[in-house]
């Protein structure tokens, strides 16, 4: 009898040995990194995928990590109020800088980074990872008034707080990179809604009101500036015109003096008889000999008729 459990003993040992040997072989899948600790002391703290090699188990133990996997984390709330609109007024409470109450949900993902420090730095990472996040929320959130919160610093907040809890996280050595911070929800107290409904209407108002002035504005100063220019290219040319009529002018004046000047005399006559055929014809006429004698009958010649 003894002989016989030890011929079929001896099967099962081999079969049992060659699945302990196994153990040694194991699989990281392509979205995967995996941590081998002897004993309890880290060997390999980064595995990348593929087939490996390790000492049975249990000397050997194989913990694998989906380090592309995104998890999620709220602040402010619950998973579960994204979707019901709830807020939680104890856990959601922030204080500005201008010393007024904001609700604010925040969301972050993160992921692993490093394996080893991932499994045994932290006993509890997310809780970590919301602390470090929490922490520089409200430090944020008390650094700038209620209305930059609510509209046009939320972009800036959300960039300083994951650089600045990822700085936090790395000190604590959690391996864990941090992928988004998201300001999901951010409004004023129940009680104070309307009021700031009302301060947000009137600052849409005077906005719109200032992008009008200044699309009015944009419209008519390049309208005013095209006018004035207009009117400088026209008096410009007026003025040159004028210019080259006086410097033609004095051109012929000039011409005309030089040459009146080589016989002055004769000139003189003619320019004068020239004029006073002219001036003559238009004018009534006396004609006085030289004895100072008046010819009556020349003036009547002269006078119309009377009927």
């Amino acid at each position: 009898m003894t002989l016989l459990r030890r011929e079929f003993l001896k099967p099962a040992g081999r079969v049992a040995l060659t699945l302990w040997l196994l153990t040694s072989v194991y699989i990281v899948p392509a979205d995967q990194q995996a941590v081998v600790t002897r004993m309890g002391v880290v060997v390999e703290p980064r595995v990348t995928p593929g087939i490996h090699l390790s000492l049975p188990w249990p000397v050997d133990v194989v913990t694998k990590l989906k380090v592309q996997q995104l998890q999620r984390l709220v602040i402010g709330g619950a998973l579960s109020d994204s979707v019901t609109g709830r807020t939680q007024p104890l856990i959601s409470q922030f204080l500005t800088g201008d010393q007024n109450i904001i609700h604010m949900r925040v969301v972050t993902q993160y992921s692993v980074s490093v394996p080893a420090d991932y499994l045994f730095q932290s006993q509890n990472v997310g809780q970590l990872v919301g602390s470090a996040v929490e922490a520089e929320l409200s430090r944020r959130i008390a650094a700038r008034t209620v209305d930059a919160v609510l509209t046009t610093e939320k972009a800036a907040i959300q960039e300083e707080i994951r650089a600045s809890a990822q700085k936090v996280i790395n000190d604590y050595r959690a391996g864990v990179l941090l992928a988004s911070v998201n300001i999901e929800s951010a409004q004023p107290p129940p009680e104070a809604a309307d009021a700031f409904r009302d301060v947000a209407s009137a600052r849409a108002d005077s906005s719109r009101i200032v992008n009008e002035a200044q699309g009015y504005a944009n419209d008519l100063i390049p309208k005013a500036r095209g006018q004035a220019q207009q009117l400088l290219e026209t008096a410009s040319a007026y003025k040159q015109k004028k210019t080259n009529e006086a410097l033609g002018d004095a051109s012929r004046f000039s011409q005309v003096a030089a040459e009146y000047a080589k016989a002055s005399d004769v000139n003189g006559r003619r320019l004068y008889m020239e004029t006073m055929e002219q001036v003559l014809p238009r004018i009534r006429k006396l004609i006085v000999d030289k004895n100072g004698n008046l010819d009556l009958t020349i003036i009547r010649k002269g006078e119309p008729e009377k009927k």
